[in-house]
């Protein structure tokens, strides 16, 4: 029997109840009923510094940091959910990634980021959806030699589409546009698994 291929899903979003982490639970649901191995984080649960190259000559690479690497390197492809702050990522969400392009004991620069696949997509209250920032996770995932879908999702009026904190997306036509954008990465990646070639600017 094939191996199943691993998707690692986390949102850009620290606050508990955040739209982004419901947004991509729900797109994880279609990925797992396509037959991916999908993993969830928090990433709550590694709180790193704010990058400083001397930190790390000083005082070793950051322990959180090095379990992100790990868990971006043991699977095949990410689903990532950004809020939109300032037409922006997150600092959060941008620190983790610079974090773990860095070279550590373990992993070469860009080691764990090289060659995956990702889907992204993000949320907002209001009518845009979200949608400024996606283009700023898109460019800093390139430049890691991520290969990210061209379908990607901005969930407008997205407090309309849950009942308070509730889990469950309430809008059945969103609902099903982001469990496809799930099955899309799965469907993509158990195709191309092991065999995806890296997408590099000319001459890189």
């Amino acid at each position: 029997m094939a191996k199943k291929v691993k998707i690692l899903a986390f949102a850009g979003s620290l606050r508990e109840h955040s739209y982004s982490k419901r947004v991509v639970k729900t797109a994880m649901k279609g990925a797992s009923d396509a037959g991916a191995n999908v993993t969830y984080i928090d990433l709550r649960d590694y709180p790193m510094p704010i990058y400083n190259e001397d930190d790390p000559q000083n005082d070793g690479f950051s322990p959180n940091a090095l379990k992100f690497q790990k868990l971006l390197s043991e699977h095949d492809g990410f689903l990532i959910a950004s809020p939109e702050y300032n037409a922006s990522l997150p600092a959060a969400l941008k620190n983790a990634i610079d974090w773990a392009s860095r070279p550590s004991d373990e992993f070469k620069m860009g080691a764990v980021f090289k060659g995956k696949i990702a889907a992204i997509m993000t949320e907002s209250p209001g009518a845009f959806g979200g949608i400024r920032c996606l283009g700023h996770l898109r460019g800093v995932l390139s430049i890691l030699l991520v290969n990210v879908l061209p379908s990607e999702i901005a969930v407008a009026n997205v407090g309309k589409m849950f009942d308070g904190d509730g889990a469950e997306m309430t809008d059945e036509k969103m609902k099903k546009i982001l469990e496809d954008l799930g099955a899309s990465l799965a469907a993509i990646l158990e195709k191309t698994h092991g065999e995806i070639e890296v997408v590099a600017e000319p001459g890189s």
